[in-house]
């Protein structure tokens, strides 16, 4: 460094090439890094290979896999090219000599700097563009495999007379074909002219022509290649708007064409079509004529064309022909749209009954007697109950249920019983010592069913359990109880080697055990182990000696999980649910084949249709594909998951869907025949919820046949709200054993209620035969109500049950204390040309965590019923006695909770009630000290009740039973007061 002054200078710093150990270290770490990103990607290749061997669907993921890498490597290719020989022409075409300007004397610089690269920026540039349209060509796999192997429909649609088939697989298809030549074309020319420009072919300030003639050929070609698919646009345009959606009449994606599409978008985007193709006929001749004055004066004749017919003419025919008398206008292609949405959904064979809703309650004795054969009123909630499972059926803390249980149906004595089931799964959260070895070598699995009756409870409340305790035993017989895949089983789990699992746990301790299953991946070998411990980001696979011979990792463990990755073409019902069959625990799903280019269908959004109050609450129950737009949907698979092994079955369920023939060609042997379906399996399928809740929304406007009452809106229902929680979303379907008035005989249904639009009183009744297996399986019946008479629907309904003066007074006694008070589903059954609603209400009081039965409302024809059990409810609305709802079974305790009856109950009650007011009224003061007291006294006459209560339950006085050692009394829940009789 050279003296600047200021001192002696320092010691000179010589920087130089580091020494060959740090170059020697700096390479080895620049390919260890290499090597440990290219074995990071071959991790996740290989994990997910062996993942789909194990399932047996290696297939899907080499048919997906091998058409991925195809798209992207011919679409890649095709892209690089043409921009690659695009620049390769404009360098070639370049002038001999550069005009001696500014412009040309700066651009020498760069094209100087740019000339020892111009091959490797050549390669480098299509290189960049290849991947990326390669990349994006590889996510069009679907739609590739949809046009290669589709299926006709054998519909046509009634404009253009073409198979649906062209609008659901060819258009897609040609519509990305399109899109990719407007890509190639626009990139080209950008390359091409910023090309032309470097190298002098086209000049901005430069004097002289502005460009040459061989620059002025070669990008008037490209743009006239655009045009030209500009003009291919405008052609599939015409048959686009049979699948165009738009907002009609306050219907949201209405699709199809309107009169002003036939009779005005259709024929200019004919016209546009034809000067196109002019319009690039003029950009191509330019390589004889070297002007583009022409091709330009054609140009903007489309751009102004395209604004004039392709926009001003559509809204004046909008206006002045269509507006003034629009009902008659529009009336055929809304008849095409009904006729074309109902198809499309399934459905267009729904029955629509009118129902005076209004029953005649004079013969009540036959009411009553009626109600058993009409329904099996289902009072077991069992988006309710889960907690009560959860505390009488747990049994250990690493077991939990789902927050919903499912409803299924069970033979017992012949006669199908309405059940609420759940699996006892294994809950990680709960176990005593988490560490690695615990999380994922002991605890494994989940063990046994619960199921309860759906139409009864026990004396205290509770469920009448038909399988219970651990092992579980009960009406189901013998089957595998191990539960190695359910909803709640998230983790991966490494079983069968040398680390045992726990089984279960009794009165002689901890059972173990090993796995004996062939599911999962087997880890003996090295390669395996390393690519999980680097998939799963746990090195511990690889070196555990917990690992060994026998050993496999079980992963993507919750059904939906397992059928969507082997069926990554089907939509995914929000609700799995199990079933014994065949002497195993079968998880059962949905799937839904889904288009939306069915012509003149209109779209709907999965996510919107099939939210509820469940889903609003419960992210296990909601569809996979939240933001779908579709306006075609089938059940076309069940499919099954097995959960001890794992095994993934899918069976073609509808036989006539051409978008599952279209996806089994592409897959050939993944879905299996319907026929293979057992009896006992076929006992347990049912209608699915999701597409029920998207069929009941469509019916809000659809289930009208006629254009003019649709155009009117007169006919528009709306799905209520849930009523019986806060949460501002639609009612959910609630399945039931039941016969509507065409039937001769109960069937397994799925039903809902409709109101109409900004009304709360009742416009119809819905219900979906969901018995598999019979000739009316998936037949809607609807029955509506006249408009001009008022029938309450479900929110005046449960209005009316809190407002009622002593079913209010019941309902604050039974909230005395810290109870709490919870509705269960609001169940509506048409009865005698009358609707019966039935609501039972749990109380989770005192020191319990889980909801009783304490009450069930009831109300038909105005009479309204608040009392222990269903069918003192009915009794009183009656007022006639009938058969039980339920008949009792052997061992079954039916005898009703102890009410008042007892003075010693009655008068403690009535200070629990004196004491409860003082309570209030301290507070309204901000007395805290008057308001303890208040508390003390509540809760000392709470106790004297339900000391009395099971003193009366223990000597056989006034509605008493007897107790079971270590259970509850018969009485209100820990504390929670029973309410004073209702008349």
């Amino acid at each position: 460094m050279p003296d600047r002054g200021g001192g002696p200078s320092g010691p000179r710093i010589r920087v130089g090439r580091p020494s060959r150990r740090v170059r020697t270290l700096l390479m080895t770490l620049g390919v260890l890094a290499v090597l440990g990103m290219a074995f990071t990607m071959f991790a996740g290749f290989w994990t997910d290979w062996l993942w789909y061997r194990s399932v047996n669907y290696s297939s899907v993921f080499t048919t997906t896999l091998w058409t991925k890498i195809g798209l992207f490597f011919v679409f890649g290719v095709l892209m690089a090219l043409a921009v690659g020989f695009n620049i390769w022409l404009a360098h070639r075409l370049r002038p001999p000599l550069s005009a001696m300007s500014m412009e040309q004397q700066n651009l020498d610089r760069y094209r100087m700097g740019i000339a020892p690269y111009k091959k490797w920026l050549l390669f480098g540039i299509t290189a960049l563009v290849g991947l990326i349209a390669g990349a994006s060509a590889s996510g069009q796999w679907r739609t590739w495999l949809m046009w290669v192997n589709g299926v006709p429909f054998g519909q046509k649609d009634p404009q253009f007379k073409l198979d649906v088939s062209f609008y659901a697989f060819d258009l897609p298809w040609y519509r990305f074909l399109l899109g990719f030549g407007f890509a190639a074309a626009i990139l080209s020319v950008i390359a091409a002219a910023l090309t032309h420009y470097l190298y002098g072919g086209l000049r901005v300030t430069s004097p002289g022509a502005r460009a040459t003639a061989a620059a002025t050929g070669h990008l008037s070609v490209l743009i006239g290649i655009f045009v030209a698919l500009k003009a291919v646009a405008y052609w599939l345009d015409r048959y686009g708007l049979a699948v165009k959606s738009s907002d009609f009449r306050a219907t949201d994606n209405w699709t199809g064409l309107r009169y002003v599409d036939a009779n005005a978008y259709l024929p200019a985007k004919t016209i546009l079509f034809c000067i196109a193709v002019i319009c690039a006929l003029l950009f191509f001749a330019t390589i004889w004529r070297r002007t583009w004055q022409l091709p330009v004066i054609g140009f903007g004749l489309m751009v102004l064309s395209a604004i004039l017919i392709g926009g001003l003419y559509p809204a004046i025919v909008q206006k002045f022909q269509v507006q003034p008398n629009e009902q008659a206008k529009e009336a055929p292609y809304v008849e095409k749209n009904l006729e074309a949405t109902r198809q499309a959904y399934g459905i267009d064979g729904t029955k629509v009954t009118d129902y005076s809703g209004t029953g005649n309650t004079e013969d009540k004795t036959k009411l009553r007697d009626d109600v058993g054969s009409t329904a099996s009123i289902r009072i077991m909630d069992p988006n309710i109950v889960s907690p009560t499972f959860q505390q009488l059926q747990q049994i250990r803390n690493y077991y939990a249920f789902p927050e919903n249980l499912d409803v299924d149906r069970y033979a017992k004595d012949g006669k199908d019983q309405d059940t609420v089931i759940g699996l006892r799964e294994i809950n990680l959260a709960g176990i005593p010592k988490k560490n690695w070895i615990n999380n994922h070598f002991r605890y494994t699995h989940g063990y046994g069913v619960v199921a309860a009756k759906g139409t009864s409870a026990d004396a205290q409340g509770r469920p009448n359990f038909t399988e219970s305790d651990l092992p579980s035993k009960g009406d189901l017989g013998t089957y595998e109880q191990r539960v190695y895949y359910g909803e709640k089983t998230t983790t991966y789990s490494i079983v069968g080697g040398p680390q045992k699992e726990i089984d279960y746990s009794d009165d002689n301790g901890e059972k173990t055990t090993s796995y004996k299953g062939d599911s999962g991946v087997n880890l003996s070998n090295p390669v395996n182990r390393a690519a999980y411990a680097v998939a799963f980001g746990e090195p511990q696979i690889l070196y555990s000696g917990a690992i060994g011979d026998g050993s496999r990792i079980l992963y993507n463990r919750t059904p939906k999980e397992r059928v969507e990755a082997v069926a990554p073409w089907l939509t995914i019902d929000g609700d799995a649910y199990p079933a014994v069959v065949n002497g195993q625990i079968q998880w059962i799903v949905d799937a839904y084949t889904t288009t939306n280019g069915y012509p003149y269908s209109s779209r709907t959004t999965l996510g919107d249709t099939t939210a509820d109050s469940l889903t609003a609450t419960n992210d296990n129950r909601a569809v996979v594909a939240q933001q779908n737009q579709v306006n075609y949907i089938r059940n076309s698979v069940k499919a099954t998951v097995d959960a001890y092994t794992g095994e993934v079955k899918l069976y073609q369920w509808d036989t006539k869907d051409p978008v599952l023939k279209t996806w089994m060609k592409a897959f050939p042997n993944t879905v299996e025949p319907k026929s293979d379906i057992s009896k006992d399996l076929m006992d347990h399928l049912r209608y699915p919820q999701d597409l029920f809740k998207v069929q009941r929304e469509l019916l809000t406007r659809y289930h009208v046949k006629d254009a003019t009452t649709f155009l009117s809106g007169s006919e528009v229902w709306q799905v209520p709200d849930d009523p019986t929680n806060r949460s501002g979303s639609a009612v959910p379907p609630y399945y039931l054993s039941m016969k509507m008035p065409d039937q001769k005989a109960q069937a397994f249904s799925l039903t809902t209620t409709f109101t109409p639009t900004g009304r709360d009183n009742l416009s119809a009744f819905m219900a979906v035969d969901a018995e598999a297996g019979t000739s009316d399986y998936g037949k809607i019946r609807i029955l509506k109500l006249p408009t001009n008479t008022t029938v309450n629907g479900p929110k005046q309904v449960q209005s009316q049950f809190n407002s009622q003066e002593d079913i209010a007074e019941s309902i604050r006694l039974l909230r005395g204390g810290d109870s709490e008070v919870e509705y269960g589903n609001l169940l509506t059954v048409p009865l005698d040309g009358g609707l019966l609603y039935v609501e039972p209400v749990y109380v989770r009081g005192g020191g319990l965590k889980y909801p009783l039965l304490r009450k069930v409302l009831v109300t038909y024809g105005g009479q309204t019923a608040f009392e222990n059990t269903l069918d003192e409810a009915l009794n009183k609305v009656f007022g006639a006695d009938g058969p039980t709802t339920e008949p009792p079974d052997e061992g079954d305790t039916t005898t009703p909770p102890p009410t008042s009856d007892n003075p010693t109950v009655q008068q403690a009650l009535e200070d629990a009630q004196k004491a409860f007011d003082a309570g209030q009224e301290a507070l309204k003061k901000n007395d805290w000290e008057a308001y303890g007291k208040a508390q003390n006294d509540l809760e000392d006459a709470l106790r004297r009740a339900e000391d009395a209560q099971s003193e009366a339950s223990r000597t056989g006085g006034a509605g008493g039973g007897e107790s079971k050692p270590g259970e509850e009394p018969s009485g209100s829940p820990s504390g929670s007061p029973s309410p004073k009789p209702s008349s």
